[in-house]
């Protein structure tokens, strides 16, 4: 049985996440902006016999992320898998073209929007959550990234601010594995492939079974050699 929190838990691979570590008997705390708008994740937890806690999380809002920290410091006496999965593509309330688009139409709050929720928030989650990280003795963090933040993959336009947030996720990830590796944390950046998510959009590929299943097959056999790695949800290396 794992000690195990799940960012951005709503719906999407998150929601997926819970479902299949409520299902495989962990402990799961699952993070939510609105908790009373997440039907599926309520009903996952009310019939979960006590193994999933819904805790809000606004994970981009410095005092959202210490008030969750105690929560779940009040549910588990330790940590060992912490999954960084909360991210959006664009900006609340904003087109897609200003932070995905041409040059000449990108702005510079809804980049930096996407900047603040998807690298700098796994930050502050993870320092927020160390010290239970380090209290498992053996803990994982599995940062959720992308293949557009891939450095060498990047040759087309387009993704702008989407693919600069996950290459910064991939720099996170780096310095993480090293500064935590004397506490046994091994830090991962995962690339889920593809997925039929709110995000993916339906003609994506792969569903959010298949791809949070290989997800987890990997964590279950991750090594601290393997820390500070960019895999995707088969386990084979990406280029950074």
């Amino acid at each position: 049985m794992r000690r195990v929190v799940v960012t951005g838990a709503n719906r999407g691979l998150g929601l997926e996440f819970a479902r299949q570590l409520v299902a495989s008997g962990d402990e799961v705390v699952a993070t939510t902006r609105s908790p009373k708008a997440a039907d599926d994740l309520n009903k996952l937890a009310s019939t979960s016999d006590g193994r999933c806690t819904v805790v809000r999380l606004d994970v981009a809002d410095p005092a959202d992320v210490a008030a969750a920290a105690r929560q779940i410091g009040e549910r588990f006496e330790a940590l060992d898998v912490l999954v960084n999965n909360a991210g959006i593509w664009r900006a609340a309330g904003e087109p897609e073209r200003v932070s995905a688009g041409a040059l000449a139409d990108l702005r510079a709050e809804p980049v930096l929007e996407l900047l603040r929720v998807n690298a700098v928030a796994p930050m502050l989650v993870t320092q927020a959550l160390a010290p239970l990280l380090a209290a498992a003795g053996k803990a994982v963090v599995v940062n959720l990234s992308s293949g557009l933040g891939s450095l060498a993959r990047a040759t087309g336009r387009g993704n702008v601010a989407y693919g600069m947030s996950k290459a910064a996720l991939n720099m996170l990830t780096r310095h993480l594995a090293a500064e935590l590796a004397g506490q046994g944390t091994v830090v991962v950046s995962m690339s889920p492939g593809w997925v039929a998510t709110d995000m993916g959009g339906a003609s994506a590929p792969l569903e959010p079974p298949e791809s949070v299943r290989g997800m987890l097959n990997v964590v279950d056999a991750l090594t601290p050699a393997r820390s500070g790695t960019f895999l995707d949800h088969t386990g084979a290396t990406l280029p950074w």
